[in-house]
């Protein structure tokens, strides 16, 4: 048994830091916070009532009328907004093309990093993101960054969103990547970066369970 930390760990897009976050949860018999899936909430709430990631005021009327939770169904973590379970509709590619801009947000991401700050506060929690090591818990005991070559990276997610997004080619995916990359790094509000007393983890040639493993030995090491 390890004692009751904070698990924190950012990475780029299609890394695998969501499955293997989850993994690592489920091996300390943690909770799990998918900050993404938080933001893709927010940007499907949005879109569906017709609010672009410019129109600020409009924004900012209705952020308060939005609720996120986290359920299990049949034993799976899914994502509830308003009580409405959008687990599926959240990782669909027309929700990942949009979800940057609306997640650059200054607006938006103070009353996420509220709402994820909160959810934080008992620790015995891995949560994985963007700017949770930098931003959201800075005083994380361990804190981890995921990395991997590009290439890898959209070979990943096509393989994952293709059965639902017929449609989508390794191209589009691959454009989607370097763009959300882009977006990411540069944004002037929490931008994704290495925090200082980070564990930087490639998994270019690492599978889910080898990243699982590489962490949670790490995490055993240092606090068992």
């Amino acid at each position: 048994m390890i004692k009751d930390i904070i698990i924190a760990i950012d990475g780029h897009s299609g890394c695998g830091k969501s499955t293997t976050s989850k993994l690592v949860a489920e091996h300390f018999k943690y909770n799990y916070l998918d900050s993404g899936a938080m933001y893709r909430s927010v940007a499907l709430y949005l879109l569906r009532k017709n609010i672009n990631y410019l129109e600020i005021e409009k924004i900012r009327e209705e952020i308060n009328n939005i609720k996120i939770e986290f359920k299990y169904v049949d034993g799976i973590q899914n994502t509830f907004l308003n009580d409405e379970n959008v687990e599926d509709e959240i990782r669909r590619e027309n929700i990942s093309k949009v979800v940057s801009k609306y997640s650059s947000i200054p607006l938006i991401r103070k009353h996420l990093v509220s709402l994820q700050k909160e959810l934080g506060k008992r620790k015995q929690i891995v949560v994985e993101g963007r700017d949770i090591t930098t931003v959201v818990f800075p005083d994380a005991e361990i804190k981890i960054f995921m990395t991997a070559e590009i290439e890898t990276r959209a070979k990943r997610r096509f393989e994952d969103i293709k059965f639902n997004n017929p449609d989508v080619t390794f191209s589009d995916v691959l454009l989607n990547l370097k763009e959300r990359d882009d977006k990411d790094t540069s944004r002037s509000d929490s931008p994704l970066r290495i925090a200082e007393g980070s564990e930087i983890i490639d998994t270019t040639h690492l599978e889910i369970d080898e990243q699982v493993k590489k962490i949670t030995d790490l995490i055993e090491k240092r606090f068992s």
